[in-house]
């Protein structure tokens, strides 16, 4: 027995997983909340954090993570293959895009405090986190995981489309699947669809 792990994005929180289980009939997802685990606000404290909460969890490890929380997963699978069963990556890059991340972080500093409430980070802790991704680059890494993978795009996400193209080709194991009518959040824009996909993917893999 294993354990399903989905891991929202950022600006979103567990309960975005909520309409996407609803259409999948197996129970005892974990949704970890990535704002309450320990650590002090960059990339490397969240990884860490992460990285133990899964060695927490019970048998092989089924990762579907979007965006953030699909860097955390690819992340963990190339660290940990041996706990990995299967990941689905949605909208996660795997060299981080530093022009996009140095546009986001200027845009970010110009905005007030209030602007940040919805999105469970406070201004610093957003540019802290944003920062420390920089320079991540998985791309010599990739090869080392071994589990099935399924890369997910929204039709619509142009942004991640490339990156997502590319992860299919370099992962050894992998295919790629373009979400019909989906931007950047697959799991709001178009749970059913993606329940489909990953029941059909969780029952070959």
């Amino acid at each position: 027995m294993g354990t399903d792990v989905f891991i929202h994005g950022l600006g979103q929180g567990p309960e975005s997983w909520k309409e996407t289980l609803e259409h999948m009939p197996r129970g005892g997802a974990v949704c970890p909340d990535l704002l309450r685990l320990p650590g002090e606000g960059t990339y490397a404290d969240l990884y860490r954090s992460f990285s133990e909460a899964c060695g927490q969890l019970p048998g092989s490890l089924r990762l579907c993570g979007l965006s953030l929380g699909g860097v955390l997963a690819l992340h963990y699978g190339i660290e940990h293959p041996e706990n990995v069963r299967s990941l689905v990556l949605i909208a996660a890059q795997y060299v981080m895009p530093a022009g996009l991340l140095a546009f986001q972080s200027a845009v970010f500093r110009l905005m007030p405090e209030r602007a940040f409430a919805g999105t469970g980070l406070g201004k610093q802790a957003m540019l802290s986190l944003t920062a420390s991704m920089a320079k991540l680059d998985f791309s010599r890494d990739l090869r080392k995981v071994s589990c099935p993978v399924l890369v997910v795009c929204g039709e619509k996400d142009r942004a991640n489309r490339r990156a997502a193209q590319r992860l299919a080709q370099l992962l050894p194991h992998a295919r790629l699947y373009f979400c019909p009518g989906a931007g950047h959040e697959v799991n709001r824009d178009a749970p059913e669809a993606l329940a489909a996909q990953l029941e059909r993917f969780y029952g070959e893999s």
